[in-house]
């Protein structure tokens, strides 16, 4: 059996000042010949390595917090701590350390944090501590100068946190604090203020184990509400009281569990809220502080998790039709909650966590919720569920598919995501975007597994294009289906472009599968109708979107741009757009500048057979003159094989493109299984809509004839 006394939790402080994990081990210490000392070595119980290598030097400062943590710092900007199942484990280690540095295991710290001048050294050897007056009414002036005094001295916060331990200072001040409030002595609060706060900046655990206790938080709390620099006092206690309500959603029969969620609400709040914001040299003073409320909230999550009662009881609720509105909300905000904390857990901890949420049924929970009529629980809702993407997509799609065989499109969890994106009425459409970004995690092929047997890829993106693909594009194509858009107001505007985005990530990641839709549905056609919006960031969009499919350089895509003509609506807009040097102008010329560098020939031919008439007066840029030359390039050696044989030898084959990668490519393409292609359908040009030539130069004929007559005067 694994002796989980030794079992810890390896951390290390970030740049943010937020404590990081680094995996779960057992901790042992030993000689290590390489550090040439004793040391700390931290091995991971999943594989046996090494998390932890640490030298215990003499004149480093261990502290122990709170009986299971010690925390250090390595160097200058690297702090660690050790997190220890149980307590014994941790004295154990602790005795190590003060073994080495020849300390009594009963102190909280073992040396001091910064080395002190020489001053205080020979103060040092006069007192062991700091003599502080008697706590009475009539010295908490002289009290609190000597706090703010001893706050630049290291040695001096020292030892006046020890002399505040030991004398059981703080709640004889705390008595004190009842008179002044009783007496309504201003002065004598405004000096307490001081104290408090000075006494919070001595960063000590086993001061905030004091102070943070259930019979002083609330008193320590009334002191900080009388800032000498606030006419008024603050309300604080009356706030936490009467209006912050705790709502047990689900009766919580742990009493210390109940405490500790208490105690951490009201840490939170002081540093939020109470304290005032720290200065540059006063924030780390606070470091403390923070770890404090950090490793409460672990403990927090760890003991709900472990409560399967508690667990089976609160999906029972959330799922339970007879559940009431509010309280579901409330249930949901909880779940929030919990959910937000468990980002404080280790990766693995945080795996098993949110594993037990999926078992206990917290997806089709979620779609329950997302089919109500109240926008802050579906937000709620939301929240929880971008918890769930973001950590494991995974999970999400295998349950999406799985509910696909017995559900229909209309009530699929990620067909619900989409309506919500979709019916954003947020005009600012702060929701709809969340909920994009976590679309596009859904069908990132980069975070999808592969196994022997079956790709996740294959499988999720056939789902997704069968079942889910139509729900996206139904804005897009109903608002498309004339010359012009529809719709063309603002919030309609933002929308379409969000959907052009993941369209347009689709189309950089999930060939054949968006190929294979774009073609069948004519997508293209639609999306450049857009290119006419009077919104110049959805025409950008637009086009965007095309010049990703032009830029793959793909013979599918290239052959149903020609055959549908659909450079015409580009072109359109080029010439709408007149002289104007703006972004619209640039883009569009870059995708002719594109085409002409790269030497697509197919699409080089046809922009020139059919709109060069319109283009040979652009002068500005040389982008189309170095398309015609292109293309009688490629007529001259159409005209001319044997020239053109003579210029490949010359090049050396440097420009030679291996037959073979298209022919590769093709056949994977029509090897396809149907079942990966929309409802087996096969790939098909929309032919029946191409227009004819005539018909489509017509309006830019007419356009090029009313722009010359307004050039004469006519």
């Amino acid at each position: 059996m694994t002796d989980t006394r030794r079992r810890v939790k390896v951390y290390t402080l970030n740049e943010d000042r937020q404590w990081d994990d680094r995996g779960t081990g057992h901790v042992s210490s030993g000689y290590v010949d390489r550090l040439k000392g004793m040391s700390l070595l931290v091995r991971a119980e999943s594989d046996g390595s090494l998390l932890l290598e640490s030298k215990i030097n003499p004149n480093t400062a261990y502290q122990k917090q709170q009986d299971t943590l010690i925390v250090w710092s390595e160097a200058e900007n690297y702090d660690l701590a050790l997190s220890f199942q149980e307590k014994a484990g941790c004295d154990e280690i602790w005795e190590k350390i003060c073994q080495v540095q020849g300390k009594d295991p009963s102190v909280d710290i073992t040396q001091d944090l910064v080395d002190e001048s020489e001053e205080e050294r020979f103060e040092d050897m006069s007192s062991p501590g700091l003599e502080l007056p008697s706590c009475e009414l009539s010295r908490l002036e002289e009290i609190a100068e000597i706090v703010a005094a001893s706050l630049p001295s290291p040695l001096r916060r020292e030892k006046l946190a020890l002399s505040l331990e030991n004398e059981g200072y703080i709640k004889k001040l705390l008595e004190i604090f009842h008179v002044c409030e009783d007496l309504e002595n201003i002065e004598g609060l405004h000096h307490l203020y001081e104290i408090i706060k000075g006494i919070f900046l001595l960063n000590r655990t086993a001061l905030f184990e004091v102070m943070f206790s259930e019979d002083c938080i609330m008193d320590i709390i009334g002191c900080l509400e009388y800032d000498p620099s606030l006419s008024v006092q603050r309300k604080h206690r009356e706030f936490l009281t009467k209006t912050a309500k705790f709502k047990e959603v689900i009766p919580i029969s742990d009493p210390e569990l109940k405490q500790k969620i208490h105690q951490t609400y009201r840490v939170q709040y002081i540093q939020d809220v109470v304290l005032p914001t720290p200065s540059v040299f006063e924030e780390n003073m606070l470091s403390t502080l923070h770890s404090f409320i950090f490793f409460n909230k672990v403990e927090i999550v760890g003991m709900l998790q472990e409560d399967e009662k508690f667990l089976t009881e609160l999906f029972a609720h959330l799922t339970d039709e007879a559940t009431d509105d509010e309280k579901r909300q409330e249930l949901v905000n909880f779940l929030k909650e919990f959910c937000a904390f468990s980002q404080t857990l280790q990766p693995q901890n945080r795996d098993a966590f949110f594993k037990t949420l999926s078992n206990m049924g917290i997806l089709p929970a979620l779609e329950v919720i997302l089919g109500m009529d109240d926008t802050q629980v579906r937000s709620a809702a939301t929240d929880i569920f971008s918890y769930l993407v973001e950590y494991n997509p995974s999970m999400v799609r295998e349950f999406v598919m799985q509910e696909s065989q017995q559900n229909d499109d209309d009530i699929l969890l990620i067909n619900l995501i989409i309506e919500h994106m979709i019916c954003d009425t947020d005009p600012e459409l702060g929701g709809a975007v969340q909920l994009t970004g976590l679309l596009r995690t859904l069908v990132d092929p980069d975070n999808m597994m592969a196994t022997t047997n079956k790709t996740e890829k294959t499988e999720f993106l056939g789902f997704f294009y069968k079942h889910c693909m139509h729900v996206l594009t139904a804005p897009l194509l109903a608002n498309t289906t004339e010359e012009k858009p529809s719709k063309d107001d603002f919030q309609t505007a933002q929308l379409l472009a969000l959907i052009l985005e993941l369209l347009t990530f689709c189309v950089e990641h999930h060939t054949y599968h968006i190929k294979n839709y774009i073609i069948n549905k004519d997508i293209l056609r639609r999306v450049l109708v857009l290119m006419s919006s009077v919104h110049s960031f959805l025409a950008l969009c637009a086009l965007r979107f095309m010049r990703k499919i032009v830029g793959l350089k793909d013979e599918f895509y290239n052959r149903y741009i020609v055959k549908s003509f659909l450079f015409e609506p580009v072109v359109k807009a080029f010439l709408n757009n007149g002289s104007r040097y703006n972004l619209l102008n640039s883009a569009i010329i870059e995708i002719f500048e594109y085409v002409r560098v790269e030497d697509i020939k197919s699409l080089t031919a046809h922009i020139i057979e059919n709109y060069w008439k319109a283009l040979e007066d652009v002068d500005y840029v040389q982008t189309f003159k170095g398309l015609k030359l292109r293309y009688d390039q490629q007529r001259e050696r159409q005209d001319n094989p044997k020239l053109d044989s003579m210029r490949s030898i010359l090049r050396n084959h440097r420009y030679r493109r291996d037959a073979r990668s298209i022919e590769d490519e093709e056949e994977m393409w029509f090897n396809t299984d149907e079942d990966d292609l929309e409802d087996g359908d096969p790939m098909v040009l929309p032919s029946e809509k191409i227009k004819n030539s005539d018909d489509l130069m017509d309006p830019i004929t007419k356009f090029m004839e009313r722009k010359k007559c307004k050039s004469f005067g006519l």
